[in-house]
């Protein structure tokens, strides 16, 4: 799977790249990311992307031309056309469903934004599919990037050491958080491990694993 990263700030990335499971989805060319400067599409001296706002305001706003240039030229980087994300606080909500979804397509380009946004004028000419990760604000897009980068690449074969993790887990469905999880010493400062999980017993081990995840999910809403 392909991702290309379009940002004013592609050194954010590096030290993500190098760390754990994506490290190894890169090594093992399972997984395949590139990143580009928007300010490489900038005209003039300064390689300004960004002005003041028409009809004033606070900061600044990104200007249309070097994002769709941008866009348009990486595209052009390969044989096939990737679905085009903007990642933006309005967009709809990044859920484990459209994640699988996002995960279905073989290329994926991500389009971070900086300072007070984009001109609205790359929303309607570039149609980009608009992502939220939450109802809340970061400095810019590259965080959001990299959290739909960590989530999708869960879903690309040969990622995972344990396939079987992706139904265990959190978010597997609509609703359910997974059960608790103990491992050794078998007793930690006076809290010990539920005796149902020793006891070799695994239709009753699943049992009492499925009860917890439901008591945790209702108790989350």
């Amino acid at each position: 799977m392909r991702f290309d990263v379009l940002t004013l700030f592609p050194d954010l990335f590096q030290g993500y790249f190098t760390q754990s499971l994506l490290k190894l989805a890169l090594e093992r060319g399972i997984v395949a990311i590139h990143l580009w400067n928007i300010r490489d599409w900038a005209k003039g001296k300064h390689k300004c992307v960004d002005d003041r706002p028409f009809g004033g305001g606070p900061g600044m706003v990104i200007m249309p031309e070097p994002v769709f240039d941008a866009v348009e030229n990486v595209q052009s980087q390969a044989s096939e056309p990737g679905q085009l994300i903007l990642l933006t606080p309005t967009g709809e909500r990044l859920t484990q469903k459209l994640v699988q979804e996002l995960a279905t397509h073989e290329r994926l380009l991500l389009l971070c934004g900086r300072y007070e946004g984009f001109d609205e004028r790359i929303r309607i000419g570039l149609k980009p599919r608009e992502i939220s990760i939450g109802d809340f604000v970061c400095n810019g897009g590259e965080v959001p990037a990299m959290v739909v980068i960590d989530t999708v690449i869960r879903y690309v074969p040969g990622v995972l050491g344990d396939e079987e993790s992706l139904t265990e887990e959190s978010h597997s469905e609509p609703g359910r958080l997974e059960y608790p999880q103990y491992t050794r010493p078998r007793e930690f400062r006076g809290m010990e491990v539920p005796e149902i999980l020793l006891s070799g017993n695994h239709a009753a081990i699943a049992q009492w694993r499925q009860e917890q995840s439901e008591q945790r999910s209702t108790t989350s809403k």
